[in-house]
């Protein structure tokens, strides 16, 4: 979703295809051998296979909402602790059968440890949000990096989510939620549809 978001805003022309990675086609594959996405071919036949260079390759093509107005160590160093230790705890609380060999017999008690290790991580991010985003008012690349993954967390559990102190956080995901780029991301199309996105 991050990648597909810095595509949108950038208003960068590409050609989007879905995949379902239950059955992934020889293209992606020939493309990116270890088989993951997303997965941005370049016109000259380079290859950009994580998300966050897909969102960087994008915003330094065309940023026109001042995604990387910020500093820049800064906006990486919180992207890094999202994609490490937020997202290792999510990927267990979301999946805890997908580890058995760490959950044990009680995958329950194991997810929701898990899930109180990343909320630990949420509750630092509340008072970041004081101006609405991570770094002012206004989003950056920041927000649009983790808020995908904080999207997910929200809905493994939306009603004990609901109910945790985090007033300026569930505010942040509902405004991202709400927004017309989100919208525009979502669309659901079928694997290997073909479309055409134009700049505006």
């Amino acid at each position: 979703m991050r990648a597909r978001l810095a595509l949108a805003v950038s208003g960068v022309g590409y050609e989007l295809r879905e995949v379902s990675l239950k059955s992934k086609p020889d293209e992606l594959l020939a493309a990116s051998p270890k088989g993951t996405v997303p997965v941005l071919v370049l016109p000259g036949g380079k290859v950009i296979d994580e998300s966050l260079d897909i969102m960087r390759w994008a915003l330094a093509q065309n940023d026109p909402d001042g995604w990387l107005k910020h500093p820049l160590d800064e906006m990486l160093a919180l992207i890094a602790s999202n994609d490490g230790h937020f997202k290792h705890a999510l990927d267990r609380y979301k999946y805890p059968n997908r580890y058995p060999r760490e959950s044990g017999a009680d995958t329950q008690a194991f997810a929701l440890g898990h899930r109180l290790k990343a909320a630990n991580w949420l509750t630092n991010l509340e008072p970041r949000l004081s101006q609405s985003w991570l770094f002012g008012s206004q989003p950056s690349l920041a927000d649009m990096a983790t808020l995908p993954f904080v999207r997910q967390f929200a809905h493994t559990d939306a009603v004990w989510f609901a109910a945790q102190p985090w007033p300026m956080l569930q505010t942040w995901l509902a405004r991202f939620e709400a927004s017309a780029l989100f919208e525009a991301v979502m669309a659901k199309l079928e694997p290997w549809q073909q479309v055409q996105f134009k700049p505006n």
